[in-house]
């Protein structure tokens, strides 16, 4: 089954066990990310001198892009100069649930609402179907840790989880050190067109400041 680069980073970042988003507030901006650079491999948006645009408003046939795409239009009609940055701190609030809303369509994720001590609702998201998640973690893996050449979308999602720093949901269990330059490595490879590049060199760089911040705030 086919997965947008949203719904991997997802897929990534919930628990197998308990179904709790890991990491929300830094995955919210990675999901972000992974549905705008989507669009921009499916030439619907391109990034220029950091602002973005909707260069091709046709439906690409996939609910949570085209939702995306709508938005993102209406959002850059009334601000021709929107940045990267400032969408995804716009469509991170609703991002996560958006992917998981679309998870929970395709079947690969059921939600669960409970009351923690009673009063407060819970929403979990136990995998149903976990052959997508192994497919995906075996793609990152060959291309990671054995050094395989990954496909464009592969790389994609490393150039994704390399900017907001999450090693730890990708790799559990493997130190940062050992995997953070082959990550940087496949992210700054030449698999992408310019737009692209551009997209992913700006997401990165918002995604790492926002990290950092709230990296910074805990501490």
């Amino acid at each position: 089954m086919s997965v947008t680069l949203g719904e991997e980073v997802m897929l990534l970042s919930l628990d197998d066990e308990s179904g709790v988003v890991k990491d929300r507030s830094t995955a919210a901006w990675a999901v972000a990310g992974g549905t705008l650079l989507e669009l921009a491999m499916r030439n619907r948006v391109t990034v220029t001198n950091g602002r973005v645009r909707v260069a091709d408003p046709a439906p690409t046939g996939v609910s949570l892009l085209d939702d995306r795409l709508r938005l993102l239009g209406d959002w850059t009609r009334r601000r021709p100069s929107g940045k990267v940055g400032d969408w995804l701190a716009k469509d991170q609030a609703t991002a996560v649930r958006a992917a998981l809303d679309s998870l929970c369509e395709r079947g690969l994720v059921v939600e669960e609402q409970r009351r923690a001590l009673g009063l407060f609702p819970v929403r979990r998201y136990p995998e149903t179907d976990g052959s997508v998640e192994r497919e995906l973690r075996a793609r990152l893996s060959a291309a990671v840790l054995d050094g395989g050449l990954p496909d464009d979308r592969t790389s994609a999602l490393v150039a994704l989880l390399h900017g907001a720093r999450l090693h730890a949901i990708a790799f559990p269990g493997v130190p940062r050190k050992e995997i953070d330059a082959r990550m940087a490595q496949i992210a700054e490879g030449q698999w992408a067109g310019e737009s692209v590049r551009r997209a992913i060199r700006d997401m990165q760089a918002t995604i790492a400041a926002v990290t950092a911040v709230t990296v910074t705030t805990i501490a």
